[in-house]
């Protein structure tokens, strides 16, 4: 089969960016398939970071055609400023195209979106205030604006002043904000709509011709299992699911090509904003975690919050999403901890355990971790090729986080270049 899909297990910013990458020089597509401009990926290429936002990371390689497509919420000002400054370093874009079904974010959903964080106050989510909660929620409610929409720009018109009629309302009533004016938007979509026109397509009947003729395709998603709108730590999660069902629907695929479901594992754990995450650590190792692995959000640049691994998480996100393949990452940053655990249960105030995760909020605060200690290797390993150079003791801590998955570890991370690498099986195939 010739489709490939690569996703957190986590919280997101476990490096898809990074295995993305890997994969797509051997790729005909790569596809971004939901969430928006509120993820970030970072890739290393000769020691220069490019943080991609709405992008897919197969951008960089030019045998790739790239689509953004209908499951994804488009800034388009953040995309254009993107493209620019992606052609300022020389990297090549003529190979991207976008769904003319993708919905746009538009300026009053960043608006409402700050203001919905801040009348919230103490109980606030912890979005990034860049409109995709509200854009998701037009989307639904059907008063979204599309890609598509933009190339009749009068039909753009009607849609956008019956839009209008509701957010400014909203604006004025409840916020006590000025409204947006008709006029003044058009004119900024103008230019957006010129640069647009010419990547619009039908993705769906592109894709699908593709992956019928066995060409290679590879779905990238953002965040994260455990931020899934439905199955993550709910309200704490983000607007759209990353797993393998919104690839069938955000990118309007047929199941039956699917063959190849990736799953990335950071070696430790991470979240940025509110909610629950019980194996975070308050101490100075945390606080060497989050040093050493350079934990700040490639979106926001907040510091992100660290902890040990936790199986429990993983383990829903081999179920939900019927992963063949882990790829292990940022292993090489626990390299100086004389010890490392891994949470492998939760135990409750009765001391029961438990191997899933809680469907409410309410009833994480009556769980602690459980916990297998391994020992650290407190060796730099970051020039290591294969596993068989690996100390005994990170060979160890790899073996069993296969063992508990019950999925095959294919390539480990051990260092931030492109070609830091080691390679278990092969994924392409």
């Amino acid at each position: 089969m010739a489709g490939y899909v690569v996703m957190g297990c986590q919280w997101g910013d476990e490096g898809k960016g990074k295995v993305v990458d890997y994969l797509a020089k051997k790729m005909d597509y790569v596809v971004r398939y939901q969430g928006g401009n509120n993820a970030g990926h970072t890739i290393v290429v000769d020691n220069k970071k490019i943080v991609l936002h709405l992008l897919p990371s197969g951008i960089l390689s030019d045998k790739a055609l790239c689509v953004i497509a209908s499951g994804v919420v488009i800034d388009p000002f953040v995309l254009l400023e993107e493209i620019r400054i992606l052609k300022e370093n020389g990297v090549n874009v003529d190979h991207l195209r976008i769904s003319d079904r993708a919905h746009l974010i538009m300026p009053y959903h960043i608006k409402i979106d700050a203001l919905q964080e801040a009348k919230l106050g103490c109980a606030k989510i912890g979005t990034t205030k860049r409109g995709i909660g509200p854009c998701y929620a037009d989307k639904y409610t059907r008063i979204g604006l599309r890609i598509g929409d933009l190339v009749d720009f009068d039909y753009f018109k009607e849609r956008l002043t019956n839009a209008l009629k509701i957010k400014n309302e909203t604006l004025v009533k409840i916020y006590n904000e000025e409204p947006f004016d008709i006029d003044e938007l058009l004119e900024k979509f103008k230019p957006v709509r010129e640069a647009l026109l010419p990547l619009i397509i039908n993705s769906s009947e592109v894709l699908n011709i593709a992956l019928a003729q066995d060409d290679d395709v590879l779905f990238e998603g953002a965040q994260a299992n455990m931020l899934d709108i439905d199955y993550g730590s709910y309200p704490y999660v983000t607007s759209s699911n990353p797993g393998i069902g919104r690839v069938i629907s955000g990118a309007a695929v047929a199941p039956r090509y699917i063959g190849h479901i990736i799953g990335v594992v950071k070696a430790y754990s991470t979240r940025v904003g509110e909610g629950p995450f019980i194996t975070e650590l308050f101490d100075e190792i945390g606080d060497k975690i989050t040093e050493v692995g350079a934990e700040y959000g490639a979106t926001t640049g907040r510091k992100r919050r660290c902890g040990w691994l936790d199986l429990v998480v993983c383990k829903q996100a081999v179920q939900m999403n019927g992963l063949t393949d882990l790829v292990l990452t940022k292993i090489d940053v626990l390299s100086d901890l004389k010890e490392i655990p891994v949470c492998i249960a939760y135990e409750d105030e009765e001391g029961k355990k438990h191997y899933n995760l809680p469907s409410t909020i309410a009833a994480y605060k009556h769980l602690r971790p459980v916990y297998k200690v391994f020992k650290g290797w407190q060796k730099d390993i970051s020039s290591i090729t294969t596993f068989e150079e690996l100390p005994k003791e990170c060979q160890e801590y790899i073996k069993f986080i296969e063992d508990y998955t019950k999925v095959k570890i294919s390539m480990v991370s051990v260092g931030p270049d492109r070609e830091n690498n080691i390679y278990l099986h092969d994924i392409i195939g």
